[in-house]
C-alpha cells in the first residue's frame, strides 16, 4: 500500500477543485442556456431533458464500464485517480444544483456570452485535472488512454468525442445551439490544454553557426540568459560542430534574432514552442532593464 505524499494530496485536492469547477460550469451555465456539452456529461444532459434523470446519478453508471476499459491502460495510481475525479464530478454535478449561486449568474441566454464562459470554466477545469494526473471520467479516460498510448493532445481528442456527442445532442436541441456547443467546445479544448502544458509559452532556440563562440558571448552579455552547448555533427561534411540552445520568452525574439544576424548572418536558427520551462537556469526575469537588448 503506497503512502500518501504531499505531492499526492495536493494532486487529489486539485483533480477535486478541477471537478467542481467542471461541475459548476455545466450546472450554472451550460444547462439554463441550453448548451450541451460532448462526451459523458452531454449525455447526461440529454438524459435529463427527456428522463428527468438527475445528471450525477447518470454520470455515475455510465463511467462504470469506461472505468473498466481504463484499468487495462492506466494502471492502479491513474485509476484511483480517476475514480476520485469521477465521484467528486458526480458529487459537484448534484451539489451546486443545491446552491443558489448557480442562478445569480443571469446571462440573459445570450448564447455567444454563455459560450465563452463555459468553454473557458470547463477548459481550467478539466486542465486542473489532467494537469495533476486525474481524469473526470467519461470521455476523459479516452483522451488520457490516447495521451498515454499516442501521444494525442488530450484537448483535441475530447473536441473529436464532443462533436460526436453533440450529433446526437440534435435530437433535442436546434442547430443554432449546436454550433454555439461547439463554439465551447474548442474553447474548452484550448483552455483545457494551455492549462495542462502550463500557463504560458516560451520561445526555445536551437542555433548553429561557425561564430557559435562569439554568438554565446552575446547572448550571456547582452540578453543575460543561459544557454548549453549541444553536440552535434553535421549530416553532409560530418563535421562536429557545438550547437547553441537556450530559452527565452516570445517577446525577446526579435532581439536574438537581432544578436545573432549581426554575428553571422548566414546563421541557422530554429525557433520552437516550449509550453513549460521548469527548474534551475530559466525565468522570464531579467537581472537589467532593457528594451530590445543591452548596450
Amino acid at each position: 500500500m503506497h503512502k500518501l505524499t504531499k505531492r499526492n494530496i495536493l494532486e487529489l485536492f486539485m483533480i477535486m477543485l478541477g471537478c467542481a469547477i467542471y461541475g459548476l460550469s455545466l450546472d450554472m451555465i451550460s444547462a439554463p442556456n441550453q448548451l450541451t456539452d460532448g462526451g459523458i456529461s452531454g449525455i447526461t444532459l440529454l438524459l435529463r431533458h427527456f428522463w428527468g434523470i438527475n445528471m450525477g446519478l447518470s454520470s455515475l453508471l455510465l463511467n462504470i464500464p469506461l472505468i473498466i476499459l481504463g484499468y487495462r491502460f492506466m494502471g492502479k495510481r491513474l485509476l484511483a485517480y480517476t475514480i476520485w475525479g469521477t465521484l467528486w464530478l458526480s458529487f459537484f454535478l448534484w451539489f451546486w444544483r443545491l446552491v443558489p449561486i448557480i442562478y445569480q449568474l443571469n446571462l440573459e441566454h445570450d448564447l455567444f456570452l454563455s459560450a465563452i464562459l463555459a468553454g473557458t470554466l470547463s477548459g481550467i477545469g478539466l486542465g486542473l485535472v489532467f494537469r495533476y494526473n486525474g481524469t473526470s471520467g467519461g470521455t476523459d479516460i479516452i483522451a488520457r488512454i490516447c495521451q498515454i498510448k499516442y501521444g494525442l493532445s488530450s484537448g483535441k481528442v475530447l473536441l473529436f468525442c464532443d462533436a460526436i456527442i453533440l450529433f446526437a445532442s440534435l435530437s433535442y436541441l436546434d442547430l443554432k445551439h449546436i454550433m454555439y456547443t461547439l463554439v465551447a467546445s474548442f474553447i474548452l479544448s484550448r483552455v483545457m490544454d494551455t492549462v495542462q502544458q502550463g500557463a504560458y509559452s516560451a520561445r526555445g532556440l536551437l542555433i548553429i553557426s561557425e561564430s557559435y563562440e562569439k554568438i554565446a558571448e552575446m547572448i550571456d552579455l547582452k540578453l543575460d540568459r543561459g544557454f548549453t552547448y549541444l553536440e552535434a555533427r553535421g549530416g553532409y561534411k560530418k563535421t562536429e560542430r557545438p550547437v547553441i540552445y537556450l530559452v527565452v520568452s516570445p517577446r525577446e525574439i526579435p532581439a536574438v534574432k537581432e544578436l545573432i544576424a549581426a554575428e553571422d548572418p548566414k546563421a541557422f536558427v530554429s525557433v520552437i514552442e516550449v509550453h513549460e520551462a521548469l527548474g534551475e537556469g530559466f525565468t522570464y526575469k531579467q537581472k537589467r532593464q532593457h528594451l530590445l537588448i543591452r548596450k
